[in-house]
């Protein structure tokens, strides 16, 4: 079937162009029978040389799709590279060249849908399946096999695990795959059995039945591939990167495009709504005198600190307050342990609870944005008594980014939730998972929470 795409692709390309030469009637000529000739030669190489036709078994499309921005962006450079050396760019239509060279590369994607979709067909029924086992039963290769389960149109079926806890412990499957042996019968195995793939799920300190499988078992039929124990700390941002000669993991996230659009968002929204703002610190003041804005400190990437700016919306000297209050009121002792804040807070002004309910104390943290402390859409704000008391086996992940004025916690249930934990896995959840299309999503969801006042106190 890859060979059968390959070749409808390099048809499709010329097609495509020869279609669009009779639609804008432009006159056909010899030089577009070179053009043809030189295109699917160049398609032909050039698609195969990024190796678009690989096996995509669980891989995202947008990736499928980028190799295929870089093969056909090599082919339309050779193009103008020949229009340049021979001096022929004025035979061809640039209408024609512009729109072919734009539009090219949807068209193969959507044909490569049309073969995925096809595919997982196939597969459904039991057909284009490969075999695979996993070398670990531990907590990474549970985690494998829930992966492959949750995608069943990879076409990919685990036959069972090879561990050396069958000696130690007596079970003979994990989550209904058979225990097929310890580590050491692999090699037999793959010698007798027909299989295609083999996953070594082992942690990085067995690197030495890690060396002794890559040694014996890649002449034995099977294709390997090792699923590194990173994963199980939910780095999926880390990355590979070159350091001289040495090659170092980079976990820290990539997150420039973030601040492009944090700056740029930021002062849209400062300049917007500065009537609003202005309107709001002036109720602020007249209200009791104090302050305009609370500054409390924060921590934000790599564990330092920050003056987080909020409009104020308690009274003066509300931190001894609520040093009072805790030491006379144990109920309100216990909630504040619980969640580091009070539902009922006798602290907070008539026009404070109004800016809470809306979010509108929150608009300064955009001057928070700009000078790069925060970001518009991140894990929660949180002090240091709160990284060191809850997070725990999260705190790395927390400050690998900057905190941000909406996340996921504020358009879910926000302060409604009452376990902590439950606000640590939100945290978590958009560290791990966060891209431009779902901060859009969070800033949507959250003008919405500021009209309906969804759980805010």
């Amino acid at each position: 079937m890859a060979r059968l795409l390959h070749l409808v692709d390099c048809l499709v390309v010329v097609g495509y162009l020869t279609i669009l030469v009779f639609w804008y009637k432009v006159p056909w000529s010899p030089y577009y029978n070179k053009l043809l000739a030189i295109t699917f030669v160049l398609t032909f190489i050039s698609f195969q040389s990024f190796q678009l036709y690989r096996s995509w078994r669980g891989w995202k499309y947008f990736l499928e799709f980028l190799v295929i921005l870089k093969a056909w962006g090599a082919v339309i450079g050779l193009l103008l590279f020949y229009f340049f050396i021979f001096k022929i760019s004025i035979a061809y239509s640039r209408v024609v060249i512009l729109i072919w060279s734009i539009t090219t590369p949807v068209l193969i994607f959507c044909i490569h849908l049309v073969a995925r979709k096809l595919l997982r067909l196939f597969r459904a029924r039991g057909k284009n399946l490969r075999r695979a086992v996993i070398v670990g039963a531990g907590e990474l290769g549970v985690n494998l096999v829930n992966e492959l389960e949750s995608m069943p149109w990879a076409g990919i079926k685990i036959l069972g695990f090879f561990d050396d806890k069958v000696d130690e412990e007596n079970y003979d499957d994990v989550l209904g795959k058979p225990i097929l042996g310890n580590i050491s019968a692999i090699n037999e195995y793959l010698e007798t059995q027909d299989i295609d793939y083999v996953y070594i799920a082992l942690p990085m300190r067995a690197e030495k039945k890690i060396f002794k499988i890559l040694r014996e078992c890649r002449s034995l039929g099977a294709r390997i591939f090792l699923v590194p124990d990173l994963y199980l700390y939910g780095l999926h941002h880390a990355e590979m990167q070159s350091l001289g000669s040495l090659l170092i993991l980079n976990f820290n996230p990539n997150t420039e495009w973030k601040r492009s659009f944090d700056l740029i968002f930021s002062t849209l929204i400062l300049i917007g709504t500065l009537p609003l703002t202005l309107l709001v610190a002036a109720m602020v003041k007249l209200n009791d005198g104090g302050p305009i804005f609370y500054r409390h400190k924060r921590i934000t990437a790599a564990g330092k600190k920050f003056n987080c700016l909020k409009f104020r919306t308690m009274r003066v000297d509300a931190d001894r307050e609520l040093d009072r209050l805790l030491a006379e009121n144990e109920d309100i002792k216990r909630e504040w342990e619980k969640s580091y804040k009070l539902k009922n807070d006798p602290r907070v002004t008539r026009i404070g609870t109004f800016l809470r309910r809306t979010s509108l104390d929150e608009f300064p943290q955009f001057i928070n944005v700009i000078r790069g402390d925060m970001s518009v859409v991140g894990a929660r704000p949180i002090v240091g008594k709160e990284l060191n008391g809850f997070y725990k086996e999260s705190a790395g992940r927390y400050c690998s980014m900057k905190p941000g004025i909406t996340g996921p916690w504020q358009v879910g249930q926000r302060s409604n939730v009452e376990s902590y934990e439950e606000r640590v896995q939100m945290d978590d959840w958009y560290i791990l998972n966060f891209s431009l299309w779902t901060d859009i999503k969070i800033i949507v969801k959250t003008v919405y929470c500021m009209f309906v006042g969804k759980g805010a106190y």
